[in-house]
């Protein structure tokens, strides 16, 4: 009777090896079909062991790769670091170990090494929105004589797996001089011309009355040209006025923002009519505002002289007044116009100084004939209007942003202003 049990569970020992050695076979041939082995080529043994083989060829041309990429990081000219779910640095090329000072910063947490909280913010977003993020700010540091100095940077952080994040930083500060120097040779440029303008004219005004009527024209247009040129040399002087205006210095008053909206928009009033251009406002009746209604008459005849310029016969400019909630404090103001709108690859630059962008054409049908005509907008500029604009909103604390509107496809420009108390500071 022993040797029946002994000989049924001999028997089942062999049954159950028998099935996982099956098991076993049928999972190394689904692994060895990965890696196109062919299974009548050779035994399974002599298999799994080219299959490792090419494994390890695998390994290592990947390794190579890594080292390969690692090092053209390691050059670029740009500084590049990659910090993990932990915010743990994985790698930190060159430029980025210069940029910040660090010596032996792999494995180590980021904010032991780098006291940045823009930096931190921008991971942070990118591993919150999934999605390539830019940001910029100014980074503080302090020198080895001890001062502290500001550094202008712009980052580029991208979503890697596992939570990885890589950030690349651009030293802005180079650009951020030529700009500066840029701007101050304009300034100067414009002090000196600003007195020969204006004897210049005087002299024109004074032939202008004297010459025989068939030299007349000819003084009216150096006239015409005198009188563009002083402006333009007014626009520059204003811009750098308001450039170096502090928020805390910036005359403020009680004012109707809704008044000051109906006041710039009557002053182009002729211009509208001529091109059979009409507006609308929406919002409220009235909306107490304290701040400099001199600047944000500007603001608002510049952004009204700009949709007129580039719409086309009978095209339509809105304004909406939109009160903060109590969750923001800032009020929005949008002017949206239904012409061509701006052209994509202008859009970051319009505020710049001097910036103007592809000419916004427009189609004209003649009457009689029918024909289409294509017609280059009226007006030139200097393309200061925007870029005042834009500093009259900073000096008031706010921002200003500019698109394409979705619904109407023309010039969608967005006001943001803070709301502020009349001793000057946000009612927070």
């Amino acid at each position: 009777m022993e040797l029946a049990f002994l000989g049924v569970g001999f028997l089942l020992g062999i049954g159950v090896w028998l099935w996982q050695r099956t098991h076993l076979q049928r999972q190394l041939e689904a692994i060895l079909a990965q890696y196109n082995v062919h299974p009548l080529r050779s035994s399974l043994p002599q298999r799994v062991q080219t299959a490792l083989a090419q494994q390890a060829i695998a390994q290592q041309h990947c390794l190579s790769q890594i080292e390969r990429y690692q090092a053209i990081l390691d050059a670029a000219p740009v500084a590049y670091l990659e910090v993990d779910a932990a915010n743990r640095i994985v790698f930190c090329n060159q430029q980025a170990r210069s940029l910040f000072r660090l010596s032996t910063p792999h494995g180590r947490l980021l904010l032991e090494l780098v006291r940045s909280y823009e930096l931190d913010c921008l991971i942070e977003e990118v591993r919150e929105q999934n999605a390539i993020t830019e940001k910029e700010w100014l980074y503080g540091f302090l020198t080895p004589t001890g001062q502290t100095r500001r550094k202008p940077l712009r980052g580029r952080g991208i979503p890697i797996a596992e939570a990885h994040v890589g950030i690349f930083l651009e030293d802005r500060e180079e650009v951020t001089r030529l700009r500066d120097e840029r701007d101050r040779w304009a300034t100067d440029v414009a002090h000196e011309l600003k007195t020969p303008l204006t004897s210049l004219r005087l002299v024109a005004e004074t032939l202008q009355q004297r010459v025989p009527e068939p030299l007349r024209d000819w003084v009216d247009r150096l006239l015409d040209e005198i009188i563009r040129l002083s402006l333009l040399v007014q626009e520059l002087l204003d811009l750098n006025r308001l450039a170096h205006t502090p928020l805390s210095e910036i005359e403020r008053h009680s004012l109707d923002l809704v008044q000051v909206i109906h006041t710039a928009w009557q002053s182009l009033a002729p211009l509208a009519q001529h091109k059979q251009i009409d507006h609308t406002y929406t919002g409220p009746a009235q909306l107490p505002y304290y701040g400099n209604e001199a600047q944000l008459l500007r603001l608002l005849v510049n952004l009204y002289d700009n949709s007129i310029k580039y719409c086309g016969r009978g095209d339509h400019v809105m304004t909406r007044l939109l009160q903060a909630s109590s969750e923001s404090h800032y009020l929005c103001l949008e002017i949206i116009d239904t012409g061509n709108g701006f052209p994509s690859k202008d859009l970051p630059y319009i505020f710049d100084r001097f910036y103007r962008g592809q000419s916004r054409r427009h189609r004209l049908v003649q009457p009689a004939t029918g024909d289409v005509t294509t017609i280059a907008p009226i007006g030139s500029g200097s393309g200061l209007g925007l870029a005042i604009a834009r500093q009259i909103v900073e000096c008031h604390g706010g921002y200003i942003q500019a698109a394409n509107h979705p619904e109407y496809g023309g010039a969608w420009l967005r006001i943001y202003l803070p709301i502020t108390s009349e001793a000057g500071t946000a009612a927070l």
